[in-house]
């Protein structure tokens, strides 16, 4: 994550596979170390999947390969020094695992990707606010023709997507292609894998064309 200061009203946030959660002051990473500086204490078992930078006072998203999601105020989640191991953000059942931290934002909605090739956004108003450790609500509905949930983003309809397959394929497509919905549906085919082909990831791709045009400003200037 890109870090201008290192400032003490600012946190990383932290989530975990197996669902916990952890805020660190920010001011906390501030000197340096040729090893690297420890973040958060993991089990074997467990690994990180998402970090942001907070405010103190930011929407924490969770969402789960069941297709559940759970919102809640990151104040439910006390600061912590580095070493510690957190708290339960959301509580998985057997063979689920959370695949996604995201921090709100009311100008975005909420891309949910399965393993089999449905999508849709969500509005984020359809999730409602609780405190941290619950199973959360259902974000898309998981079935034998969507299979589990794989990736959540939050995206805008400037965006492009990148989806990436088990067996190595990616194919790119533009977040306005896929429908918003509600948030207890299963959503639509936005790519069809090949037999035995599974989605594994899906990677948010900014808007081209504020790029492409700070590149032509850019090229005028010099």
């Amino acid at each position: 994550m890109p870090v201008t200061e290192f400032s003490e009203d600012k946190f990383i946030f932290m989530a975990t596979k197996k669902g916990t959660t952890k805020k660190t002051n920010l001011s906390l990473f501030a000197k340096k170390y040729k090893s690297g500086i420890k973040a958060i204490a993991l089990d074997d078992d467990d690994q990180l999947v998402g970090t942001a930078i907070t405010s103190g006072n930011d929407e924490i998203l969770l969402a789960s390969s069941s297709g559940k999601l759970i919102r809640f105020n990151e104040s439910h989640v006390r600061h912590m020094g580095r070493t510690a191991r957190g708290v339960r953000g959301i509580t998985l059942k057997k063979d689920e695992k959370l695949i996604s931290l995201m921090v709100g934002d009311p100008l975005k909605t909420i891309l949910c990707v399965s393993e089999n090739g449905y999508g849709k956004k969500t509005s984020l108003e359809d999730f409602p606010s609780h405190n941290r450790g619950g199973q959360g609500v259902i974000s898309m509905k998981t079935s034998e023709r969507n299979g589990s949930m794989v990736a959540a983003a939050l995206v805008e309809d400037e965006d492009g997507i990148m989806l990436i397959s088990d067996k190595g394929t990616m194919i790119r497509t533009s977040v306005v292609q896929v429908p918003t919905l509600s948030r207890n549906t299963q959503g639509v085919k936005i790519i069809s894998p090949k037999d035995g082909e599974k989605l594994i990831e899906c990677v948010t791709i900014p808007n081209e064309e504020d790029h492409d045009e700070d590149g032509d400003q850019n090229q005028e200037e010099d």
